[in-house]
Order: structure tokens, then C-alpha cells, then sequence
């Protein structure tokens, strides 16, 4: 199967590095690519790819807005950030808005490469700063310890442990994916890891499955 891509940057270097790079895997196909909000609204409404790259600071509407109006037109499509942004302001308000992914642009081609197809089956990707500032974000909000995994979070932790995507698991809890992903992210911060098969494996150990 090969995953349709669109290219969001302001830049047009970037655009044709990701274009080139992206173009190296057999399985990837750039099929469109956009220098601002306005343009990514159009090219994906048009060509509805699997997964937008899509950078922050742009010509508007850009960061969390444009997510959010991306994912009214084609729901399905997944948003991958590729930023070189990594603070709060900029990743809360993505996350937030429906991001599947959170990637640095220093990111190595390989890691590249394996979110792209992750995000594609519906999978969380965040680069370890990013998760390190999600985590910082959720703990002091929230309180979370180990011993107030919520039922509905274990429910998701099993789910997740079974292998399911995150749509699986919406759909078999019947609630959307955003609140899987805000699932998780507590999950993630109870357990303290950065990642579903870092909470799988904590799971394991600490007899919460």
C-alpha cells in the first residue's frame, strides 16, 4: 500500500528536502505539497491524502488552527507536525487540536520515516522532548500516580497492549480518538514512559494487565 503525502512548509529548501527524502521509500508517494494555511486547506481538501507534514509558524491559519480546520475537511487524513518548535505553546495547542504526531525537524530520516507510517495506522508519534513536555504539562494538572489508573484508562491500556490503533480503540470503547490520545497521555505520565510500548511493558511489570 502506498501512503499518499502532502508537504506544509513555508519554505521552499524544506519542502523539496522532504519531497526528496520522503521519496526515497518505495511505500511513500508525495502527492501535493502547500506553503501556508490557506494553500494546505485547498491542495488537502483536493487530494486527501493519508498524512499531512505539516510545520507551526506559517502564513495563517497555521498551528493548532490549521490542524483543527484540516481535520473539518478531511477527518480522515492524519496531521504530522515537523517543527523545529518544542515548547508549550506550540505543542499543547496541536496536540490539542488533533496532531497524531510530533516530530523536531533534526528528527534522523529513519525515525522520519517510521513516524510517517505509524501516523498512517493511527498510531501517537512525539519526539522525546515533545512527550518530556506533555508529561510536565499532565502531572502537575492533573496529580496522576500509578494508583489512580483510572478504569477507562485501563481499559485503553488494554486495548493498546492487544495492539489495537487508537481509531480501534475509540471505536471499541465508543468514544473519539482525541480522548484516547488525552488516555494515553495520562497513562503515560502515571507510568512515567514516553511511549505506548514503554506503557505496555510498565503495565506488564507493575500487574496493571
Amino acid at each position: 500500500m502506498t501512503l499518499r503525502l502532502v508537504v506544509v512548509d513555508d519554505h521552499p529548501v524544506v519542502r523539496d528536502g522532504l519531497r526528496g527524502m520522503l521519496g526515497t521509500q518505495p511505500d511513500f508517494a508525495v502527492v501535493g505539497e502547500a506553503a501556508g494555511g490557506t494553500e494546505a486547506l485547498t491542495v488537502v481538501a483536493a487530494l486527501r491524502p493519508d498524512v499531512v507534514l505539516t510545520d507551526l509558524r506559517m502564513p495563517a491559519p497555521s498551528g493548532g488552527a490549521l490542524i483543527r480546520l484540516l481535520l473539518e475537511r478531511v477527518p480522515q487524513t492524519r496531521i504530522l507536525v515537523l517543527t523545529t518548535h518544542d515548547t508549550d505553546a506550540d505543542v499543547l495547542p496541536a496536540v490539542e487540536a488533533g496532531a497524531i504526531g510530533y516530530l523536531l525537524k533534526d528528527a534522523p530520516r529513519e525515525e522520519l520515516f517510521r513516524a510517517v507510517r505509524a501516523a498512517a495506522r493511527g498510531e501517537t508519534v512525539l519526539s522525546p522532548s515533545v512527550a518530556a513536555v506533555l508529561l510536565a504539562r499532565v502531572r502537575p494538572r492533573t496529580s496522576l500516580t500509578v494508583s489512580t489508573l483510572s478504569a477507562r484508562e485501563r481499559e485503553v491500556l488494554a486495548l493498546i497492549a492487544e495492539g489495537r490503533t487508537n481509531r480501534e480503540a475509540a471505536a471499541a470503547l465508543f468514544i473519539s480518538e482525541a480522548t484516547v490520545k488525552t488516555h494515553l497521555l495520562h497513562i503515560y505520565a502515571k507510568l512515567e514512559v514516553p511511549d505506548r510500548a514503554s506503557a505496555v511493558s510498565a503495565a506488564h511489570r507493575r500487574g496493571l494487565l
